[in-house]
């Protein structure tokens, strides 16, 4: 009887841990869990502990409500020129509501993949192999919004898409590097005779401000040597009307005129000897010994030139 009893027991217990199994459920933290009953959807567990009806109650779907990265194959698109490039990629995206991507698509990895490979041709498509590589961006924001506008119905959030790779045949590339070392080397060029320019018009303009400096120092020297042959040639005549100015006096004065015709005797003695020194042939007065007449003749024509 004891041994029936224990084994009952035991059976009880096992039930009760099963029951308890079924029934207590524990949803980790940014997670979502799908409940059916009968088949029928039932409801959605958060994160917690919650108590479900034993064998009848079936926890469905599991759903991770953090952000997820799904990588997208690479793939061969054409684009607008009709060049064949391989792009790949890889979208962020979170799930909002768990029912609906229970129940709304099959499996929405998938369809997300297949609906951005898509969309990813028709943009690139659109574009000419050189504006690839320039308009990433704007290929990752329209391919963003078609998948937005496909996911919503699937509970689903795109937040963010991007390219990994865009690579074209080997031919292209190599066509590619010859333009861009072209470009680099028509740069280049550029540069040098920009660079050269520049030092021309820098010398140019060197020497142009030196020849001003030039020629304004010599205007400023000649100015200079003007105003001092005008400085001299002022106190030359200032001395010269001084001195004549002082002759004027000393002939008005007692004495002055017999002074003066000594004067003009000496200087006529000196001249005429002058004039014997600087040739062989001598022109003498009619009247050589009547100097008298000379010194008055003299005086008669320095009192004509007072007059």
């Amino acid at each position: 009887m004891g041994a029936s009893l224990l084994t009952v027991a035991f059976f009880f217990f096992i039930l009760a841990v099963v029951i308890v199994v079924k029934t207590a459920v524990v949803v980790p933290q940014q997670s979502a869990y799908v409940v059916e009953r009968f088949g029928q959807f039932q409801k959605t567990l958060g994160a917690g502990l919650h108590i479900l009806f034993p064998f009848v109650d079936v926890i469905r779907y599991r759903h991770s409500l953090k952000e997820q990265a799904v990588d997208i194959p690479e793939q061969v698109c054409i684009t607008k020129d009709n060049v064949q490039v391989a792009v790949d990629g890889i979208i962020y995206l979170k799930v909002l509501n768990a029912e609906r991507a229970s129940y709304g698509i099959e499996n929405y990895e998938f369809a997300i993949q297949q609906l951005a490979q898509t969309t990813l041709r028709s943009e690139i498509g659109k574009i000419d192999l050189d504006r690839t590589f320039e308009e990433r961006a704007h290929i990752n924001a329209q391919v963003i919004t078609e998948l937005d506008k496909a996911s919503e119905p699937w509970g689903l959030k795109v937040l963010r898409y991007e390219i990994k790779n865009i690579t074209p045949p080997h031919d292209v590339l190599a066509a590619m590097e010859k333009q861009m070392r072209a470009e680099r080397e028509k740069r280049a060029l550029i540069l040098t005779s920009e660079g050269e320019r520049d030092a021309a018009i820098n010398r140019a303009e060197g020497e142009k401000q030196q020849l001003i400096k030039v020629s304004e120092a010599k205007k400023e020297q000649q100015v200079n040597i003007a105003q001092g042959e005008a400085a001299a040639i002022l106190a030359v005549a200032e001395a010269t009307a001084a001195g004549l100015r002082q002759v004027a006096s000393a002939v008005q004065a007692a004495g002055g005129a017999e002074a003066m015709q000594l004067r003009v005797a000496e200087q006529y003695v000196h001249q005429l000897g002058n004039l014997a020194k600087a040739g062989n042939t001598l022109v003498l007065p009619a009247n050589l010994s009547d100097v008298g007449s000379m010194i008055a003749l003299a005086m008669n024509a320095l009192n004509k030139k007072a007059s």
